[in-house]
């Protein structure tokens, strides 16, 4: 029987465990893939804690993951664009693809570009689609100034590339380890940290836009740096978000197949760089989590059943 990652409670990563469970079956407009990699992700972690049950409730036993890429095994009743074998990048909303196999929408579903290696493919989705529609909330021109708080995070590493893309100066805050990274695409390191926005101040004359994947004080920062409200973007801090009106774009806004394969492409060129910090066996679903949780990361945590 294939493994797939469950939880029965609310909790640390002592809950995770991998389990065997039926072979899934496509049901209409469905396809099963057979899992090479699937990306592992903060929020899936607050979601196993039960710090979002408002928001996103799980139902017991839960699955886990959103990321996946993989190969065809089967396609369910009226699945045209697909068939055994060909080899995709997508996503499930169904928290399940944490596992060997997965079920996925074929509209969720794009090929996946020889040139784009397992590890990336399978942890783009939500990082990715995130990046995409925060860069995209922001309306980044050429000449802007913007600053990515988290740019070394698994979202962050891919918004401060999107952003150089549309044309904008780019401030990353992160970790003094991660500077030399984000030179080397070239975006304007900033430490993070006490006193971050005097040196936001010394780094650029003006700042337009600021996108924000780490929560915290972040938005204040932005709006005392005379960002409008509506040129910032956060991913984690949804009160900020009814308070001073600045916008809360993230993964949902940008969950597309079109979006994947955009993405996709521009790794396949060499335009667009996925750092991956480690990659972890299924049946270590716990000890990835852990790692997650130490922050500290440059990119993202891959599962590889």
């Amino acid at each position: 029987m294939p493994k797939a990652v469950r939880f029965d409670e609310y909790g640390g990563v002592d809950v995770l465990k991998v389990v065997d469970v039926p072979q899934p079956v496509p049901g209409p407009g469905q396809v099963l893939v057979q899992v090479k990699a699937t990306g592992i992700n903060p929020g899936e972690a607050k979601i196993r804690d039960g710090l979002l049950h408002a928001r996103w409730p799980a139902t017991f036993p839960s699955g886990e993951g959103s990321d996946l890429a993989g190969v065809v095994a089967a396609t369910g009743p009226d699945v045209t664009g697909f068939s055994a074998g060909d080899e995709v990048i997508g996503f499930t909303d169904n928290r399940s693809s944490h596992a060997e196999y997965a079920l996925a929408e074929a509209a969720n579903l794009t090929p996946k570009p020889a040139a784009v290696s397992w590890e990336a493919a399978g942890a783009l989705f939500v990082a990715g689609s995130t990046a995409w529609a925060a860069v995209h909330a922001v309306g980044l021109t050429e000449g802007d100034t913007v600053v990515v708080a988290g740019a070394a995070g698994g979202v962050g590493v891919i918004a401060v590339q999107l952003a150089r893309r549309a044309g904008a100066t780019v401030i990353g805050l992160a970790s003094a380890a991660n500077h030399e990274w984000l030179r080397g695409h070239g975006i304007i390191p900033v430490t993070y940290g006490d006193g971050v926005a005097t040196r936001i101040r010394q780094a650029a004359s003006k700042v337009d836009a600021f996108i924000d994947t780490v929560g915290g004080d972040y938005v204040q920062i932005a709006l005392e740096l005379g960002v409008e409200p509506s040129r910032v973007d956060t991913i984690a801090n949804f009160e900020a978000i009814e308070k001073y009106g600045v916008k809360g774009d993230g993964s949902a806004v940008g969950a597309s197949a079109k979006v994947l394969a955009e993405l996709a492409g521009l790794i396949a060129s060499a335009e667009l760089e996925i750092p991956i910090a480690a990659t972890y066996p299924l049946d270590q679903v716990q000890d990835a989590y852990q790692r997650l949780a130490q922050g500290h990361l440059l990119g993202k945590i891959v599962l590889i059943p």
